[in-house]
């Protein structure tokens, strides 16, 4: 009988792997509970959905908070996933020391289509265990936005569906309202 034990990678280990160009530069990979997974595709609904949210999260957070698009946050369980937007607080270092951890986060953003299952199975019980307090995820297979609240263990154990043309706030800047047409733009 063989083996066939997975070996997990430490964040230390992945980014070792990426110094030494064993992860080239271009490959779109991400570190989830230790293993390796590469990134889907992004089509065109993902692509306008991420760049309009992006840019309306820019124009109404202004200089209030940290926005970062498709960049690593460090998880504690070896994990360092690219979720599409992040909402960070504001740091001295401008996140040159380290990339944001759950403390840092005011809110995590995964735009979906083909990766809805894994977003919803996989990247919320990730980010719940993680303490992130608020997760979205911008469903672009049923045109509505999922936000996930309350985590406790590895789930959510509060989850609201929001359907455009209404509008949500921002977490942690309650007045900063965001249109929900805005990220879902086809819907106009």
């Amino acid at each position: 009988m063989v083996n066939t034990q997975v070996r997990s990678l430490t964040i230390d280990e992945y980014h070792r792997m990426i110094e030494t160009d064993i992860i080239g530069e271009g490959e779109r990979v991400e570190l989830i509970s230790g293993q390796i997974f590469n990134m889907a595709a992004k089509g065109t609904r993902h692509t306008v959905s991420t760049t309009e949210l992006m840019g309306e999260l820019l124009i109404l957070l202004g200089r209030r908070a940290k926005i970062r698009c498709q960049d690593p946050i460090t998880l504690p369980n070896n994990s360092e996933p690219e979720p599409d937007i992040v909402i960070a607080k504001l740091r001295g270092d401008n996140y040159l020391d380290s990339h944001p951890a759950p403390a840092d986060i005011i809110l995590v953003i995964e735009v979906a289509d083909s990766t809805l299952n894994f977003d919803r199975n996989t990247k919320a019980p990730l980010y719940a265990a993680a303490g992130i307090g608020e997760y979205w995820i911008v469903n672009l297979v049923d045109d509505r936005l999922e936000i996930y609240t309350q985590p406790e263990g590895s789930i959510y154990t509060n989850t609201q569906i929001i359907l455009p043309p209404r509008s949500v706030s921002i977490p942690q800047f309650p007045a900063t309202i965001l249109d929900l047409l805005a990220i879902f733009p086809y819907k106009n």
